[in-house]
């Protein structure tokens, strides 16, 4: 405060008439004392209320807000000899909680024995807080960190390259490398679900509509979400890979979990029960994280926006729009979801939980605007990189020993998109095949990334809003025009007019140049259909047609091109009741491993087709191998096994079937009306933000 004193012109600490330095610096501790008093009393209160705002808004207000209790703190010293005009107030609130963020910080970290001494007693009056010891002789527990978006080969690129030096001193040490490929639809609603409750049958992409429902399903929308969840846990009958002592961080659904932050599959619920928001209260209840992330978050949509602005004066190609609103969600994935998310984990660790689950997004989003492969992504992962870092210094301080399992839901694969490659949306495509008019100007496909609706869903969860009430919900499709919906380069294409699914034999009818039209499209690799005479079939360019019964993997036919297991894919979603009328998968060039994205995305993932099905598993050497050797691991719900039989090795088995017939569907009790969640997620200051890494 002194030293801002004597550079601001507009913040003062003496009478107009001068004070002698001992009666300054007493007046500097006046306000000081003043300012940390109220934001450990006053801005926990202000946090309560900031959730009621948009996340997005977030970052603006924690400054001015901060600047108030600055004025607050120089109105109560005596005499009134602090002043400051509100400008010159927010700045020096910035300053002083970023100077005391990092000058605590360093005293900790730099000295390992005193941020030993530290995390063990938080650790030690958690443990007591929840009646538990705290040595480290319990069992040890588990956590698993998703890395959205990121393939096996990307992975390992980062590794070698020094981009993830954490993740490489792993390979080279503790733990093994396992790839796992993923399912048809290659995305974080379908593998995340069969990862956290053992089942995504009948999620045949990111959306899909349903006959029978007059909807369209939207995997990462509140209520979708949630009806996804109630479907799993129906069909395999227990909570999840989380019902016993679990943390759910970040992810679109529980896991069965009873500690939730960020959780969409609970979004939509009302009331203070609503964990969701927790992780936003207990990270932000500390107004030193709400300044630091706050700064990382100006700071990375400036970065944004000056990438995207080189990008264009370089003529990268291919490129898609990364304007309006893009760069703020670009920085909510990046910097606040991933702050939080980090240190919701964290502190799980030093309560003791047993298995933790979260998911960081931020390179999946950003992979999808910049490409895979770009040095945009890849600056991603570094900082990612030390998040990881973070977590395994705090695992040595906990108070019981941790085994921290790095996995991906899916990767992605490059490539322009499908209007950029042939100047027309696949609507346009389908509905010239059908002889509808055809918009003069194709309309861009809206983007599927998971963390664009992130912030939109927070905002909504912010407001205690149900979805229905905000008219978000996925609204059912009229008429009998086809519903043509994207995910990544796979799309479903079906008659909403007709209640079942429609054969090769009626569409041919009804439309006959359509599916023409579409297979012998350059951009198309292949469709699927059902036949009244041959079953399901395949067809593809030049009048290919084929059985998908006669399919197999040593004779995959026109799916041959998309590699191993893709006939048993195929064939799997083929099963599902929700199956679209027709199945469209881009084009693939396995030697360039390119696809044609039906959305805007120039880094994509959804269907079949190069880097975005083969997905990364990275677990301790301690744990057993996750399939025997000469074996591969296939699909989300086998992921799901591996990880419930890591947990049984470290605790014992953990979700008996029937254990939770009191909570239907495995859904967590939210009526406990003396829970409060957010004493339940301690944070570790100054310890997650880029400035602090």
């Amino acid at each position: 405060m002194l030293v801002l004193a004597g550079l601001l012109p507009d913040f003062r600490l003496q009478s107009p008439d001068g004070d002698s330095i001992t009666r300054t610096a007493i007046t500097a501790g006046w306000g000081a004392g003043a300012f940390g008093l109220l934001g450990a009393l006053v801005w926990p209160v202000i946090v309560r209320a900031l959730l009621l705002v948009p996340a997005l808004v977030l970052g603006l207000l924690v400054f001015f807000l901060n600047g108030s209790l600055l004025l607050i703190a120089l109105w109560l010293i005596p005499d009134g000899r602090g002043t400051a005009n509100p400008e010159t107030a927010v700045v020096v609130a910035a300053v002083m909680s970023a100077v005391a963020s990092t000058t605590s910080t360093a005293l900790a970290v730099r000295d390992d024995n005193a941020y030993r001494r530290r995390l063990s007693r938080l650790a030690h009056r958690r443990s007591r807080r929840r009646g538990e010891g705290s040595g480290r002789s319990r069992p040890p527990g588990t956590v698993f960190v998703q890395l959205d978006g990121v393939g096996h080969d990307v992975l390992l690129r980062a590794a070698r390259s020094g981009v993830m030096p954490t993740v490489a001193s792993w390979l080279s040490d503790t733990h093994r490398l396992t790839p796992w490929r993923t399912d048809w639809s290659s995305q974080t609603g379908a593998s995340q679900l069969g990862i956290l409750h053992g089942s995504n049958h009948d999620v045949p992409a990111f959306r899909w509509y349903e006959k029978d429902r007059r909807r369209i399903v939207v995997s990462n929308r509140p209520a979708s979400a949630a009806e996804l969840q109630r479907r799993a846990v129906e069909r395999t009958a227990d909570g999840g890979l989380l019902t016993v002592d679990g943390a759910s961080r970040g992810n679109l659904f529980s896991g069965g979990a009873d500690q939730l932050a960020l959780v969409l599959s609970v979004a939509a619920r009302r009331g203070r029960a609503n964990r969701s928001r927790a992780g936003y209260f207990a990270y932000f209840s500390d107004p030193a994280n709400a300044v630091r992330t706050a700064v990382s978050f100006v700071a990375e949509v400036a970065r944004e926006i000056g990438e995207s602005t080189r990008a264009r004066l370089r003529g990268d190609e291919p490129r898609v729009g990364r304007g309006g609103l893009y760069p703020f969600i670009r920085a909510f994935a990046t910097v606040v979801e991933r702050d939080v998310v980090v240190a919701a984990v964290m502190g799980d660790m030093l309560v003791g939980r047993t298995a933790v689950y979260a998911d960081l997004v931020g390179y999946d989003e950003v992979a999808h605007h910049s490409g895979p492969h770009s040095r945009d992504a890849y600056a991603v992962l570094e900082r990612l990189d030390r998040s990881l870092a973070l977590i395994a210094k705090v695992a040595e301080h906990a108070p019981r020993s941790y085994r921290v399992v790095l996995l991906s839901d899916h990767g992605q694969s490059p490539g322009s998109t499908f209007e950029d490659a042939y100047g027309l949306t696949l609507r346009d495509l389908v509905r010239a095949g059908c002889g509808l008019p055809v918009r003069r100007r194709a309309e861009r496909s809206k983007s599927g990334a998971e963390a664009r609706d992130a912030a939109r869903n927070a905002l909504r969860t912010a407001l205690h809003r149900d979805v229905d009430e905000e008219g978000e919900l996925e609204q059912a499709a009229t008429g009998s025009d086809p519903v043509v919906l994207a995910s990544g380069n796979l799309a479903l294409i079906s008659f909403p007019d007709v209640p079942h699914r429609v054969s090769r034999e009626e569409i041919q009818r009804r439309h006959p140049a359509l599916l023409p039209t579409l297979a012998d499209h350059p951009g198309i690799g292949f469709l699927l259909v059902r036949s009244e005479r041959h079953g399901s079939v395949v067809l593809a360019a030049g009048g290919v047609a084929v059985p998908l019964a006669d399919l197999t993997e040593g004779d995959a036919g026109p799916l041959a091109a998309f590699g191993p297991g893709a006939v048993d894919a195929v064939r799997r979603t083929d099963g599902f009741p929700h199956v679209a009328d027709i199945m469209v998968n881009s084009m693939f060039d396995p030697g360039t491993g390119v696809v044609h994205a039906f959305e805007e995305q120039i880094g994509s993932h959804g269907g079949l087709g190069g880097e975005q099905s083969k997905a990364f598993l990275l677990s301790p050497l301690e744990l057993s191998p996750p399939v025997p050797p000469g074996r591969e691991l296939v699909g989300a719900e086998q992921v799901h096994r591996v990880l419930r039989r890591w947990l049984r090795e470290c605790e014992g088995p953990q979700v008996p079937i029937g254990t939770r017939a009191a909570r239907p569907q495995g859904v967590p009790d939210f009526s406990r009306r003396d829970h409060h969640p957010e004493e339940e997620i301690p944070v570790v200051e100054g310890s997650v933000s880029d400035e602090k890494m």
